[in-house]
């Protein structure tokens, strides 16, 4: 997929440079030409202009970009201005990053097709972590119903997913486990990587060191991890 970043504080460099890492095209703005310097060897392109500029803005190839994101956030003003001008020129999808409710609430009028809060996402999701034991990570789905990575507790190790029983204790769903699995490396030496089993059965059984990833209501999670 192609891609437009505007953009290259911490966060938008970062996201430019895994997305080329993972081999998608990407065309990283700033206006700070010491920026895009700095990154130009490890994002696809980078570009040296104003996104407040709507006439710089339609040099780029819009129309042949996939998903355009404006990741700026200290500077309410130009982020606010470089989202309109994409709007107005068309670009196919529009993701905006917000840092404070009222930006939000701005991008939202403007009509951008998503809206992204890294930095309350990750607190949301480091603070589950921290409140119960073995919560690795976490994806919310709806306000109500979470995707949970969590340890495997101690007293269920030996156990299958049957025995287990959490779809009935507990109205919880063990999508898959994350095992880790013996590999070799490019230079023939063998290592433990973590790979998902995929779907699991009623007689998978629990080993030590498994991750389970599960789906349910984050109240009767913490019943299963507690």
């Amino acid at each position: 997929m192609k891609y437009i970043i505007v953009g290259l504080g911490y966060f938008g460099s970062s996201l430019s440079m895994k997305l080329t890492e993972m081999g998608h095209e990407v065309i990283a703005v700033d206006s700070d030409l010491n920026k895009v310097t700095e990154f130009k060897d490890r994002v696809t392109h980078t570009v040296c202009l104003d996104a407040k500029d709507q006439q710089a803005l339609a040099t780029l190839p819009l129309g042949d970009t996939d998903v355009v994101l404006v990741g700026i956030g200290e500077d309410f003003g130009a982020s606010v201005m470089a989202v309109a001008n994409f709007k107005q020129l068309g670009a196919k999808k529009l993701v905006g990053r917000a840092i404070s409710p009222l930006h939000q609430t701005v991008l939202e009028a403007i009509g951008v097709d998503k809206i992204i809060r890294p930095e309350t996402e990750f607190a949301e999701r480091l603070a589950k972590s921290l409140d119960l034991t073995g919560i690795l990570d976490s994806l919310d789905l709806t306000e109500d119903y979470n995707i949970i990575q969590a340890t495997v507790p101690p007293r269920y190790v030996g156990k299958t997913i049957q025995e287990a029983n959490f779809r009935q204790r507990y109205n919880i769903n063990v999508l898959t486990i994350i095992r880790p699995k013996e590999t070799t490396n490019l230079f023939g030496r063998a290592q433990r990587r973590p790979a998902a089993i995929g779907v699991v059965a009623a007689d998978t059984v629990f080993e030590a060191d498994d991750v389970m990833v599960l789906f349910g209501k984050m109240e009767d999670i913490r019943k299963v991890l507690r």
